[in-house]
């Protein structure tokens, strides 16, 4: 037993950081480590409660085949709103060191499960300062693009270039920025800590990355869910930060594990019996990811627009939506979830296209599925992923606004027929798709790089 390495998983507790953190923590269990996988509170309960029932007895039990779960404070109020990211950033970092400390030293107590290594998020990598006061190293993932990690990473250079001012605020007139020769030129709305939405104040944001990324330099390891053949730029200007992607589900694992762990609602599966039953290419699947609110007037005309396209869509609208369908809205040809098992979906040969929010996760699972996107950002890093998935790669459109800021329901048709029609861009998805998934295959670069970690973990 003492042998195996055990791994301390610290996700920042958002759905598109805990998603690729908990496929990466089944893969190294995969791979003969055990893993504690720390949530917040507030997420914990999110996730044990998606399971349904026929799975919550089999995830903490079963010590040697599973992810154990645990959990403490975010150092929010019950009623405090976690998706004002500002408010979060304070909170965890606050009270969140000390409760792990005390969550390293009650683990280390009992004996049962020592730490021998972290595995944080880069927005959690103050816990590989926590680590270090017991003497436990650690790596850092990074969960969006190796493009955003370059920008991070550059912060220091901006702020002393003056590019940007020591709270994040741009400095200069230039309408781009370019960080490095090998990439392309940063937009100033790619300076995504300003995006995040009107009530979030950008500055704590910026301030809470700096403070991360200041304990870049105690990992062993930079991890990022990328391919040499997505981003050779970036990946070329930090050598250090290698590629582990695509991180995707196993569906086989031998635990036989039906639903995705680390979900915070629970996935609707009932939409693939749905897509059975459609045609080949046939069906737009739309998704928006984990935060995007749409105002009642950009619902209806979403609603209309994908009616107008007379085609079958699959569209998750969360729980917590508010917004009502307008009267007009038949919705007869398309089937509504309120969340969806999107790696599945994605490789469905009923799906034409992702009607996206832009995340990197979706990002990812679409191109490793060689789904043609259309692209509706929301915020953060997603506007840049938007351009990039546009003008880089070519392999999706994106809407355009009206006058009054509404993408249009004539709009959606518009798009939706325009990429549908396009057998440019359906070839160069699949070019792609083949491109990214023989990373991930014996020989692949991206498996040779998990490799080297899961063998360097267990010495």
């Amino acid at each position: 037993m003492s042998n195996i390495p055990v791994v301390l998983v610290v996700p920042y507790p958002a759905q598109g950081h805990v998603n690729p953190l908990m496929i990466l923590s089944q893969k190294l269990v995969e791979n003969g480590c055990r893993v504690v996988f720390l949530n917040t509170e507030f997420d914990h309960r999110r996730v044990v409660s998606s399971f349904g029932e026929q799975q919550q007895h089999s995830t903490n039990h079963d010590e040697e085949s599973a992810v154990k779960l645990v959990s403490v404070p975010d150092g929010l109020g019950a009623d405090d709103d976690r998706n004002d990211l500002s408010k979060l950033c304070d909170g965890l970092q606050n009270s969140m060191p000390k409760a792990l400390e005390k969550l390293i030293e009650h683990m280390h107590l009992k004996g049962d499960n020592r730490i021998s290594f972290i595995v944080a998020d880069l927005c959690m990598a103050w816990a590989l300062d926590v680590g270090r006061k017991f003497g436990i190293k650690g790596a850092i993932v990074w969960p969006a693009s190796a493009a955003i990690f370059a920008l991070l990473w550059s912060l220091p250079s901006l702020i002393h270039g003056g590019t940007i001012d020591s709270d994040g605020v741009i400095l200069t007139t230039k309408e781009t920025i370019q960080i490095s020769p090998s990439m392309a030129e940063m937009n100033r709305g790619d300076l995504f800590w300003f995006n995040m939405g009107d009530k979030i104040d950008g500055k704590i944001i910026f301030q809470y990355l700096i403070h991360c990324c200041q304990s870049l330099n105690l990992a062993e390891w930079w991890l990022c869910n990328t391919t040499h053949e997505l981003e050779p730029g970036a990946l070329s200007f930090v050598p250090k930060l290698l590629p582990i992607g695509p991180l995707l589900r196993s569906y086989d694992s031998k635990f036989g594990i039906t639903k995705a762990i680390g979900q915070f609602w629970e996935e609707d599966l009932s939409c693939m019996s749905w897509l059975d039953e459609q045609h080949h290419g046939t069906v737009l699947y739309v998704a928006f990811g984990s935060f995007t609110h749409f105002d009642q007037n950009q619902f209806s005309e979403l609603a209309l627009g994908l009616d107008l396209t007379n085609r079958p869509f699959l569209w998750v609208i969360r729980e917590d939506n508010k917004m009502k369908y307008p009267h007009e809205f038949k919705g007869h040809k398309g089937k509504i979830v309120s969340w969806a098992p999107q790696q599945k979906v994605l490789s469905h040969p009923a799906i034409a296209c992702f009607v996206t929010h832009c995340g990197w996760n979706s990002t990812i699972e679409g191109l490793s599925n060689g789904v043609p996107f259309l692209c509706w950002p929301y915020f953060a890093d997603q506007i840049q992923n938007r351009r990039y998935i546009c003008d880089e790669l070519k392999v999706g459109l994106g809407f355009d606004e009206d006058q009054n800021g509404l993408v249009s329901c004539k709009e959606v048709k518009l798009k939706v027929d325009q990429i549908l029609s396009d057998e440019n861009t359906k070839s160069r998805s699949l070019e792609l798709k083949e491109k990214v998934m023989n990373n991930i295959v014996k020989g692949g670069a991206s498996l040779d790089n998990f490799n080297r970690f899961v063998k360097w973990l267990k010495q």
